[in-house]
């Protein structure tokens, strides 16, 4: 059976880290080895005029920062790798969370000056509620940086994690020798010339042989053996069950931007991460080898390509195959589409493909029969859960700039707002506009792209909402609903679904709201 064969090729994982740990950096340098892109860009410097591979809105060239998810795959030994870039910075955590409900496993970054950032700790808090598997990846060790037993405890108390290190320095900053693998058992020898695509690997069966106090000299090799007994000593062994059901994260170091330390997590990486994993659906759990296609849409982006108005709609397959020109069944709209030029991606070059398989993502052609969370399939009326849209924490007004362009704006709010870029709330009262986003960048990003992409201007108000509660009557005919919807008229709208949601102006009116009208129920997120 070729579908149970190719499903076993599909590694799909994410990759998170706190902005600058060098995530982007070692998406670059995975390609790289994946024979994908000849020359990695490196997201700092400006010198290089060619930019970093994944990062493909202006706006991320300008800020050399990663604002939408992309999408990666190259093989590798064999193996089918997609990988997802996540957006490190903080304003667009919800578009991460979104991208961690198509992923089956991921590598978290963490700098080996600064150690466990906050932005890591809430992403991983997120991987941990779904049991996802980890790999932890100790970037940077050609800077000066914690020890790395202290790294390791940090990593453990303030993550939650339980870690085995699969690979140990030599040495570190300016001392920085190599990295020991204890996972293939051999060492790999750092020469600081970053020039050198990849270093030569010396094979070392045995750490107690004179030749090693040779080739990194004697206090080296002394530090690297004691250091070794207690890793042997401390931490447990490396046990893949353990590792795939979320309770054991092996961990590697390296450094991304000297392309080392790379390989041996890639090659770890393709041996030991799960393939496509089951999922559950309102409905059932869906396996990814049985024989139906079923999808759900995770991403939606507008305009990959500014020269056609276009939007993909990216679909993470989870059972089955997707053929080109089948037509399948929309869940929530019940018709049946079919898709002329599905696409697999390499960052910002598509190509159409035929057939895709369970762990696969394929980008669909949109015209805007697609939300975030809906769900594809052969017939089977199945919803896949687990896409929340998240209480914004920042609001304002939104309004026309340019008198003549009404429409394009419009147009424009529209599509980003399927894309989940933002979250728009109309007023009941008179109906303007209110833009509710996880960070305050997310502005920037929606002006820049009205007029950059759609050639609409827009400004903005402040409009003081503390938090926005979607509101789920008990009874929606009762006196009580109909009381609250009285006296909180000036503060309800209705988001893009048409539910309806109270945007209350502090926590206290939101405890007041709670205790007067106990049948109305609040909630913080909504399941899409």
């Amino acid at each position: 059976m070729d579908l149970v064969k190719e499903i076993s090729k599909r590694r799909t994982f994410g990759i998170i880290s706190h902005p600058d740990a060098g995530k982007t950096t070692l998406t670059e340098k995975l390609l790289l080895f994946g024979g994908a892109i000849q020359e990695a860009g490196a997201v700092k410097s400006n010198k290089i005029k060619k930019g970093a591979t994944s990062d493909f809105m202006e706006i991320e060239r300008q800020r050399g920062i990663s604002v939408a998810t992309s999408v990666l795959a190259f093989n590798y030994k064999d193996k089918k790798i997609n990988i997802l870039d996540t957006p490190g910075h903080k304003d667009f955590a919800e578009d991460t969370f979104r991208t961690l409900t198509a992923v089956d496993s991921v590598i978290v970054v963490i700098d080996v000056a600064k150690g466990v950032e906050e932005q890591t700790e809430k992403l991983v808090e997120v991987c941990r509620m779904r049991n996802i598997p980890m790999i932890v990846f100790i970037n940077k060790l050609d800077r000066e940086g914690k020890d790395a037993f202290d790294l390791l405890d940090e990593v453990e108390q303030k993550l939650g994690l339980t870690v085995t290190p699969l690979s140990f320095p030599i040495g570190m900053g300016y001392d920085f020798k190599g990295i020991y693998n204890i996972w293939e058992k051999n060492i790999n020898l750092f020469s600081g010339d970053s020039k050198k695509n990849i270093e030569e690997t010396i094979a070392f069966d045995d750490i107690d042989n004179p030749e090693l106090d040779e080739i990194v000299g004697k206090q080296a090799a002394e530090d690297l053996r004691e250091n070794l007994e207690l890793v042997h000593g401390v931490y447990p062994g490396f046990d893949r069950e353990a590792y795939l059901g979320g309770i054991q994260q092996p961990v590697f170091f390296g450094s991304a931007l000297n392309n080392f330390g790379v390989r041996e997590l890639l090659d770890c990486f393709v041996e030991i991460a799960p393939f496509p994993r089951p999922k559950q659906s309102e409905e059932r759990v869906v396996k990814p080898d049985e024989k139906n296609f079923t999808g759900f849409v995770f991403k939606i982006h507008a305009n990959m390509d500014p020269k056609h108005r276009d939007r993909l709609a990216f679909i993470k397959i989870v059972s089955g195959t997707f053929e080109r020109n089948t037509p399948y069944l929309h869940v929530r709209h019940n018709k049946k589409l079919k898709f002329s030029s599905p696409n697999a991606f390499f960052a910002e070059k598509k190509e159409i493909v035929d057939i895709s398989y369970a762990g696969d993502i394929v980008g669909l052609h949109d015209t805007g029969n697609f939300k975030i969370g809906d769900t594809l399939t052969e017939g089977e009326t199945l919803n896949f859960k687990g896409i929340p849209n998240f209480s914004p924490e920042h609001f304002r007004y939104i309004n026309n700039a340019d008198p003549m362009k009404a429409k394009q704006l419009n147009k424009g709010i529209d599509q980003l707002m399927d894309e989940g870029v933002a979250q728009l709330f109309t007023l009941e009262m008179n109906g303007r506009k209110v833009i509710g986003t996880v960070g305050a960048l997310q502005y920037e990003v929606i002006q820049y792209r009205l007029e950059h992409e759609y050639g609409a201007k827009c400004t903005y108000e402040n409009f003081p909402v503390h938090k926005a509660c979607w509101v789920a009557p008990e009874d929606p005919k009762s006196d009580e609903f109909a009381e609250f919807k009285r006296v909180k008229q000036k503060y309800l709208a209705t988001d893009k679904q048409g539910q309806l949601v109270f945007l209350a102006d502090s926590a206290f009116s939101i405890q007041m709201a709670q205790q007067k009208y106990p049948s109305v129920k609040l909630h913080f997120s909504s399941e899409y």
